[in-house]
């Protein structure tokens, strides 16, 4: 298994911290960040990205601002505030999952 589709299952979280981090967002930055942060270790593609963000809008976790930016508009994407307590609960979701994957595979974190 590739650890693209390691990463494929946490892509919402992904998205949803980077953007508790920052105020907004546009996509590409979203991106750029996410190589930068794990060293070029996960690239996440725009096929990925973009129906993930249009998903969290529909369900009401981001708000969208249009701006012209270089005699372009740029798509930002920033929290509600269901988006972020939404955050809380992802990132709680994932740290459990890696606990649970950690004793599963390292027999010194086993609670026994």
């Amino acid at each position: 298994m590739s650890n693209a589709k390691l990463y494929k299952g946490s892509l919402v979280t992904i998205i949803l911290k980077l953007l508790n981090e920052h105020d907004k967002m546009y996509g590409y930055e979203i991106t750029q960040r996410v190589k930068e942060i794990t060293k070029n270790e996960l690239k996440i593609t725009e096929g990925a990205l973009y129906p993930s963000l249009h998903k969290l809008e529909a369900e009401g976790l981001l708000d969208v601002e249009v701006l012209k930016v270089d005699n372009r508009l740029r798509k930002y994407y920033k929290l509600t505030e269901k988006g972020t307590q939404e955050t809380v609960n992802k990132l709680a979701e994932l740290e459990n999952y890696i606990k649970t994957m950690r004793a599963l595979v390292n027999p010194k974190f086993r609670l026994e």
